[in-house]
């Protein structure tokens, strides 16, 4: 993993509003099984200063339902609203081989097969039909995306912080040629 400290964290998830009058909180997971925002520990506010221990306690409409310690009425829950919740990178599990955390891309230098600087990963992307990832050009011009496929990325090497991307005309007709398999969250 690249020693870069803005990838100390991890996007969890974030409070979307109160839920009732007794403090509960409504939770966005950006999890892989949502509940799992809460099994890594105490959680982080974005600029790092508060901490949280939430406790889910249920599902509504797509959310989850928690408390947080010292939060105890529907004016303090609702005062969290959007605070995103972060978790120290290093107490997720290492991804399996072949796996990634969106946050350990993001950063990344871009090359082409001969070396050549293209950029750096700026955001990972994944609505559904594929995964891409969103490269800002060295000259600050305008950001590309690009299918992150075995083929389209051939290497990705995150000790030295870099990844290498194959030329557009070598990576098939968009047939699916072995996506590499991304985590946007634990």
């Amino acid at each position: 993993m690249a020693s870069d400290p803005s990838k100390a964290r991890v996007l969890l998830g974030v409070i979307a509003g109160a839920h009732g009058l007794r403090g509960q909180v409504r939770i966005r997971s950006f999890t892989a099984e949502p509940e799992d925002v809460a099994a890594y520990g105490p959680l982080r506010d974005g600029e790092g200063v508060r901490s949280f221990v939430l406790r889910i306690t249920g599902r509504s409409s797509g959310v989850l339902i928690g408390s947080l310690d010292g939060v105890v009425n529907r004016d303090s829950a609702e005062a969290l609203k959007g605070t995103e919740l972060y978790v120290a990178r290093e107490t997720l599990p290492e991804p399996p081989s072949g796996e990634f955390y969106h946050a350990d891309l993001v950063g990344l230098k871009v090359e082409d097969e001969d070396g050549a600087a293209l950029g750096t990963v700026k955001a990972v992307h994944d609505h559904g039909a594929g995964t891409f990832i969103e490269v800002a050009p060295e000259d600050g011009g305008e950001t590309r995306l690009l299918l992150f496929t075995r083929a389209g990325v051939p290497v990705v090497d995150l000790a030295a912080g870099r990844l290498v991307v194959a030329p557009a005309d070598e990576t098939g007709d968009g047939e699916d040629d072995g996506n590499a398999k991304m985590r946007g969250e634990p």
